[in-house]
């Protein structure tokens, strides 16, 4: 007895510890939870959008608990009564008695498990579904009409989603019902197979009847609402319901809700006199009635009354999907305009377009980022993004069109000083942008600053340069510390004068949560599992935890019902440094509206196709502007088209969220553009809806495509970006910041044509600094070509260039010395009377450190071609000796400071000019002219250099010519 007790007492003992272990466990398990949630309280707290993340913790909570009980109590009801009023005495066979042995002492476990588990996976999938429910409860009408049943289209894009979801649910929690109520009573004999008879009670028999009447009502329901899905089911032809649909599909469909409410009424008769007879005939009715109604007599109106007819009977449903189409895409206003292009090169003939000439864009951002990176990143721990911006600037009272970049923080060129110290607490932040001129380019064809350097300086005045929240900063920094405290954050590194510092700083802005106890210590320990957020003494009660710092997250984050472009773009306003984001309210509902995918029209050269939350969409709307300040993260969110109903909804559901368009400042709107994405999904839609008539649009006669890029690598058939610039499109009187794309015939798979055949622009220029919207932004002009005309394609003209004997044997001169030539982006502008084609010519030579310089220019204007050093020269070539306009591609003596790598010292300023000779004193104006001669021999010699492919020589040229502009730069006090 003695050793049994003693064996039993330390089971009994190890029992409570494995319970106090299995409750501190979850109680572990549940503070991560909290903690997770804490923060994110304190996030958006912090930026003051809480009221975004209560919503969504409101809506899904309900809907957890709608889903929960909607599901679980019908099910428990279900077992409950089959269980409840099975028979007493059933004689059961042996098989189902040992079922029961095994069931009956998990019977109440099962009882109440089986419908909470059910239950939790429902209420799981219904918090899900917040967005379409509170869509529907805070629904707004659009005030236009479908043209099939003339209701208002908000009924498809907010009530007809919501009711197929609902139906969806409520079907799914009958048929569940229904499957184990069948279980309980043939368990427990309620339902007996006995030989080829089947034996049902009384009770099973009403129970099971009145649930197959409630599936099959609910059936008839969503058969009837499958009518007006016609209107955005996706056809062979078209998307909406064509003439088959119209005529035998709808009304098919309304016939068939009919016997399914006709078949749900005989199961609930069976219900009261217990004959199965009359819906088991109901059932095999509705069976074969959906086969020759709904898929039969469909197919016999289409194979032999539509196909023969087609385009005749289909016309009034083509019509509506191209009306309803363009309409969805914002393309309704479209202006179409003849373009009887000219391909010869006239001389004189850019006279009359100067003005864009003057602004046409030879630095290419796709090109120029190592350029930016060797001149302006100073150090390791620096960079650029690999595909630059174009933004515009008014410069000396002049818009100036400007490749811009933010230099952004990157702790991986921290290589061994990556400590938690360094890139938590001391690397914190980028510092400035850097912005050249579009159209200007130095002597040895460099990009021109008009704003650069540490500390930043140029041309944009002054403004906040430290850039905390950028697209690759650190996933979270501490910042911020008492007044007096010593400043540990780097500000930007020291040059190389004598006796110069690191210089720092302590981030005074309010742009995350505050650290101000052990407790927010903790939380963010556990978030980021870093135990130095809780142990570090540089962590202190003023500190503030910055997370979450790519723009496009943050305006995602608190704008979750947009879609964002793929872009965002940093502009200075207001003395800021300022991201700005183009979002998109989408759908896919709107009737007769044909859907793309949003990843593949976005898609390009430039743009890898990217996931969306909801990619195939069939309406567009630039409904938002967003913009996320680089210092202290501040998220502003602007009302841009306030007549979408979509935004009108979210702005019910998310009221205050979202300021009005006139709060916006007008050196915002100064910055602000037409987005590119939207421009592709426009794009991708024009290659087919250009077509208006609706019969030439059944005969895909006139089917255009997006040309390839022709300067992407050999079999890279990724398609042309669009691109911006600032030019007068016909139509226009005076030049406009622009967003241009070309089409070319679509051959179908079979070889291309690849002439133009379109010219699709829009004016991308929102306003100026007045504030006031322009009132020509948004305008689409399409430049449509006779379908007879020869202007050749980007294709044909990127294949003549690199054919063409002259051209050939100076890039062949260029490579010399295995440098690398590379063709920057091929731009297009109608000018002239017909179509000019630009392309600068970028040489790079080997070497880690080396960089692309702009060196040639590529010209073409129908069938003529010229290559020459500069843009002006080329187009006087090209247009017989005499252009007519001056072009803005001026060569600019290069930086007096060399390509700065690592540790270098820093250019102090942003452009450097030419220096004036016109001092007043005779002996400086002699020494000026004395040295600039050297300059221009200097110059000269590194053309040639670069030229033989004699780097060495070319070193020795650049330093003469920056000790010789060093020179001058002193005599004139500089």
């Amino acid at each position: 007895m003695t050793s049994a007790s003693s064996a039993q007492a330390p089971r009994r003992s190890r029992a409570p510890l494995a319970i106090t272990a299995a409750i501190i466990a979850v109680l572990v398990i549940l503070f991560f939870i909290f903690a997770g949630l804490y923060a994110d309280i304190l996030w958006y707290d912090q930026l003051g959008f809480l009221s975004v993340l209560t919503t969504q913790w409101l809506a899904g909570t309900a809907l957890f608990f709608v889903g929960f009980i909607g599901m679980a109590v019908p099910v428990w009801v279900s077992i409950q009564l089959a269980y409840r009023l099975r028979p007493v005495y059933a004689k059961l066979n042996s098989q189902l008695d040992r079922y029961q042995q095994v069931i009956e002492p998990l019977r109440r476990l099962a009882m109440y498990g089986i419908p909470a588990l059910l239950g939790l996976f429902a209420g799981v999938a219904a918090a899900t579904r917040w967005q379409p429910v509170l869509m529907w409860l805070n629904r707004t009408e659009v005030g236009k009409t479908d043209p099939q049943f003339h209701f208002d289209i908000s009924f498809y894009l907010f009530d007809l989603p919501f009711y197929h979801s609902a139906l969806g649910f409520a079907s799914a929690v009958v048929f569940i019902s229904a499957l184990v109520a069948l279980a309980t009573c043939y368990l427990y004999g309620s339902i007996r197979i006995s030989g080829r008879e089947v034996l049902i009670s009384k009770s099973a028999r009403v129970q099971i009847a009145v649930t197959a009447a409630v599936y099959l009502l609910l059936q008839a329901v969503s058969i009837w609402l499958d009518q007006y899905s016609t209107l955005t089911d996706e056809g062979g032809l078209i998307t909406g319901a064509a003439y088959t649909d119209v005529n035998a599909t709808i009304p098919g469909r309304a016939i068939l809700a009919g016997i399914a409410a006709v078949v749900a009424v005989l199961f609930l008769v069976t219900a009261i006199i217990g004959r199965w007879r009359l819906p088991v005939i109901g059932t095999v009715l509705l069976i074969v009635s959906s086969l020759i109604i709904g898929s039969l007599y469909p197919w016999v109106v289409q194979r032999f009354q539509v196909d023969p007819s087609a385009k005749t009977l289909e016309s009034t449903y083509i019509q509506r999907n191209i009306d309803l189409t363009r309409d969805a895409y914002g393309l309704a206003d479209i202006e179409e305009i003849p373009y009887n292009a000219t391909t010869t090169a006239e001389p004189g003939a850019l006279r009359a377009d100067a003005e864009t000439t003057a602004n046409i864009r030879i630095i290419d951002p796709a090109k120029v980022s190592d350029a930016f990176s060797q001149l302006e990143q100073f150090k390791q721990y620096y960079q650029f993004p690999a595909n630059l911006d174009v933004d515009r600037y008014t410069i000396d009272g002049k818009s100036q069109d400007t490749v811009v970049a933010v230099r952004d923080l990157n702790l991986e060129g921290l290589n061994t000083g990556n400590t938690w110290v360094n890139s938590s607490t001391v690397y914190t932040h980028g510092y400035g942008v850097v912005a050249a001129y579009g159209n200007q380019r130095s002597a040895d064809g460099q990009p021109v600053f008009l704003e650069s350097g540490i500390p930043t300086t140029g041309s944009l005045g002054k403004f906040e340069p430290r850039v905390y929240f950028g697209e690759t900063s650190p996933t979270y920094s501490i910042v911020g510390a008492p007044k007096g405290t010593k400043p540990v954050e780097l500000d930007y590194p020291s040059s190389t004068a004598a006796g110069a510092e690191q210089t720092y700083t302590t981030f005074t802005g309010n742009g995350g949560p505050k650290l101000d106890n052990a407790f927010k210590k903790l939380v963010y320990a556990l978030k980021f599992q870093s135990e130095q957020i809780f142990l570090a003494n540089s962590v202190n009660d003023k500190s503030q935890i910055l997370y979450d710092r790519d723009p496009v997250t943050r305006v995602q984050k608190v704008a979750p019902y947009l879609t964002l472009d793929s872009d965002a773009y940093p502009s200075v306003v207001d003395g800021k440094i300022k991201w700005i984001i183009d979002a998109y309210t989408t759908s896919a509902s709107y009737p007769y509206s044909t859907a793309v995918g949003l990843s593949d029209a976005i898609a390009d050269s430039e743009t890898p196709a990217q996931p969306f939350a909801l990619d195939k969409i069939n309406y567009i709307r630039n409904s938002v502007k967003a913009t996320v300040d680089a210092y202290d993260g501040s998220v502003t969110l602007y009302a841009w088209d306030t007549t979408d109903p979509l935004l009108k909804t979210w702005q019910k559901i998310f009221p205050s969220t979202v300021k009005p368009m006139s709060a916006m400042s007008g050196d915002l709107m100064s910055h602000v553009r037409y987005p590119a994405d939207m421009f592709k999904v426009q794009r991708s839609i024009l290659k087919q809806y250009h077509v208006t008539d609706a019969g030439s649009f059944y005969s895909k006669d006139d089917a255009w495509t997006t040309p390839d890029d022709p300067v992407a690598p050999t079999g890279d058939t990724t398609l042309q970006p669009p691109y911006y610039l600032t030019m007068q499109m016909p139509g226009q009187d005076k030049p406009s910041f622009s967003l241009y794309t070309t089409f070319i015939p679509d051959a179908s798979g079979a070889t291309s044509r690849n002439v133009l055949t379109g010219y699709l622009a829009v004016d991308a220029d929102a306003g100026a600094t007045d504030g006031k919207r322009a009132a020509g932004y948004g305008k689409l002009r399409l430049l449509t070509l006779p379908k007879d005309d020869t202007v050749p394609g980007p294709g044909q003209v990127q294949a003549k260039f690199n054919a063409d004997p002259v051209v050939s044997q100076a890039l062949n001169l260029l490579k010399q010395g295995q440098s690398k030539v590379s063709n920057g982006n091929l731009l297009t502008l109608p000018v002239g009377g017909g179509l000019l084609y630009v392309q600068p010519v970028y040489v790079q030579s080997t070497g880690n450190t080396s960089y692309p310089l702009l060196q040639k220019v590529l010209v073409a204007f129908g069938d003529q071609i010229a290559f020459e050093d500069t843009l002006d020269k080329a187009l006087d070539v090209l247009f017989g000796g005499d252009s007519g306009a001056t072009a803005g591609d001026t060569a600019v003596p290069p930086a007096v400071t060399p390509p700065a790598t690592g540790g270098e010292t820093p250019p102090t300023t942003g452009t450097t000019t030419p220096p004036s000779t016109q001092t007043g004193n005779p002996a400086t104006d002699a020494q000026l002219k004395s040295l600039l001669e050297v300059a221009k021999g200097a110059l000269a010699d590194k053309q040639a250099a670069l030229s033989a492919g004699d780097f060495a020589a070319y070193g020795v040229a650049d330093k003469k010519l920056a000790d010789t502009v060093a020179s001058m730069l002193a005599l004139l006090g500089g």
